[in-house]
């Protein structure tokens, strides 16, 4: 049998062994901090739902499709360039491309998934979009570009831009939006593409020219 250890050898030890335990928690709870910093990088802009900006109710059920969405599609609504950049303007941009896609277009919704006006204010487009996006696994079946509405989260920006630049507001809120979507939703900023990249149209105009810009911007916001 071994000799017992002295008393103070038997304290030395267990000094030291909690201090290795705490080396080791340490090391794991930053650890952690690190793995939620990479995961929630992008902070969560304001979005405004449906219920909020008055939208009406869709005229059938949309289609939640279980699957994650691979890119995203920047349009312009090609609605003129109002001047008027409040919040409440930003809600009624909403209603009327809301009026247009279903009065109009025969749509049971809006067909994109999100609306960002010439103020920089977001809003969702097409309902149950924003709880897709905030949960990450799930997308709603869009309508804003044909052969890529099961795929591509779709953006309206507000205004006409095929000779003038967007609004620094927009463009700022585009950037952090795009930021935030990719998180969620895993999509490489290299996945950022315009409308006329898929269909025949001058949409989204001169910010098609300016997508090498956003997706550096974006990548160097999600790092």
């Amino acid at each position: 049998m071994s000799a017992p250890l002295p008393r103070r050898a038997v304290l030395r030890g267990a000094v030291l062994l909690g201090a290795a335990a705490g080396v080791t928690a340490l090391g794991q709870l930053t650890g952690d901090r690190s793995a939620r910093a990479v995961t929630t990088r992008v902070d969560q802009p304001t979005i405004a739902n449906c219920a909020t900006w008055g939208a009406r109710p869709p005229s059938s059920a949309v289609t939640v499709l279980q699957n994650r969405p691979n890119k995203i599609i920047i349009h312009h609504t090609a609605f003129p360039n109002s001047t008027d950049y409040s919040l409440a303007h930003a809600y009624q941009n909403s209603r009327d491309i809301q009026d247009l896609h279903m009065d109009t277009n025969g749509w049971l919704d809006s067909g994109q998934h999100f609306t960002n006006s010439r103020g920089g204010f977001l809003t969702e487009g097409r309902h149950g979009s924003l709880y897709g996006l905030l949960h990450g696994q799930t997308m709603v079946q869009g309508a804003h570009c044909v052969g890529q509405n099961s795929q591509a989260i779709g953006i309206e920006n507000e205004g006409t831009y095929l000779d003038v630049q967007p609004p620094q507001a927009l463009w700022d809120s585009l950037v952090l939006f795009c930021a935030f979507t990719c998180q969620q939703y895993a999509i490489p900023a290299t996945e950022i593409y315009g409308h006329k990249d898929f269909n025949s149209t001058q949409c989204p105009g001169l910010l098609h020219d300016r997508l090498p810009e956003l997706r550096s911007a974006v990548a160097a916001r999600i790092g």
